[in-house]
């Protein structure tokens, strides 16, 4: 497939931070805690989308931040136009698809912890349609940090847009491995994918079952077996997340485990993307390993402790007042 048009470059800047690729979408909430999507309620609006949420949340600890994605050519696209660059997210990189629409997310909060989830994407959603040209190219290699998730190998060309840009030799690269069953055909086809491009990650960040994807090991491994098959595949650092048994870090010969942060959920799908940000702030900080979790798990409860995911993105104040309110 030839490749979509970019919408007109706003900024001549190059050099970011942070570049993130992927998903993006409109996010449609329900605000009533205990509504199912069968029940009657009402919904918020929103930019969503995994690694559009971590290009915001980066973007609001002052860093400089673009995503590579694509949206339909209608009124939702320009919606999420409008409110990236209302969170200061270049949109230099972002495609317009005249031939599928922008995708939509649709959430009831019955049960925060795991809310219901229905999306509505075209077989060939706009954020999948990216294929590589050398403005790609040249912002991957001079970002600090390029960012990419396990959903974008799962359908083409981008899957192979996102291994040519690895190939390019990013300065340093964050794999979340971010593995969604409905994206893939099966999980061995996921696994294969996956652990083939671990190889190009600097950090690799997953929850306990991504993690078991990644390494085509059982469910039930623990995370300090987890961290360790994943260094041996090549990043510097894993960070595997065990839910209420906290954060493991691991790197070199050391493996530290973050105890999490206790706060009521209000809707749990935004900590991952909250946690995300706060990691790549921490590494452009140049804090430990340990130091970046310990700031994340805070900014990943802050999120969770509110209904939309781009807007509960906090600044550092904010998660500082978390952390000192905790001790």
């Amino acid at each position: 497939m030839s490749s979509l048009p970019r919408l007109p470059r706003l900024t001549t800047f190059s050099g970011f931070d942070l570049v993130t690729i992927g998903r993006i979408s409109v996010d449609l909430y329900g605000e009533e805690i205990n509504h199912g999507l069968a029940d009657s309620q009402t919904f918020q609006k929103a930019v969503g989308g995994s690694p559009t949420n971590v290009a915001i949340g980066t973007a609001r600890y002052g860093h400089r931040t673009a995503v590579i994605t694509g949206v339909g050519d209608d009124a939702l696209g320009l919606f999420l136009l409008s409110e990236l660059r209302r969170f200061k997210v270049s949109t230099e990189f972002i495609f317009k698809s005249s031939t599928s629409q922008t995708p939509v997310v649709i959430a009831g909060i019955k049960d925060p912890d795991n809310p219901e989830l229905m999306f509505y994407r075209d077989k060939f959603a706009p954020d999948t349609q990216i294929t590589l040209d050398d403005d790609l190219l040249n912002a991957v290699r001079e970002a600090k940090i390029f960012w990419f998730t396990g959903s974008t190998l799962s359908t083409l060309p981008l899957s192979d847009t996102v291994l040519s840009l690895l190939q390019a030799t990013p300065r340093k690269v964050i794999f979340d491995l971010d593995y969604r069953p409905s994206f893939w055909e099966s999980r061995e086809v996921a696994t294969a994918k996956i652990s083939a491009a671990v190889k190009y990650a600097s950090i690799v960040i997953g929850n306990l079952e991504e993690c078991a994807v990644a390494t085509g090991m059982p469910n039930t491994s623990s995370a300090h077996v987890l961290a360790q098959a994943l260094l041996a595949m090549g990043p510097e650092l894993a960070i595997v997340k065990s839910g209420a048994s906290g954060v493991l870090v691991a790197h070199g010969k050391s493996q530290t485990v973050i105890p999490g942060l206790r706060i009521k959920t209000y809707c749990g799908l935004g900590a991952g993307d909250g946690f995300g940000a706060a990691i790549a702030h921490g590494i452009l900080s140049n804090w430990t390993p340990e130091e970046s979790t310990r700031f994340a798990n805070a900014a990943g409860a802050l999120v969770a402790s509110q209904l939309l995911c781009s807007d509960a993105m906090p600044t550092e104040a904010e998660v500082r007042e978390l952390l000192e309110a905790s001790k």
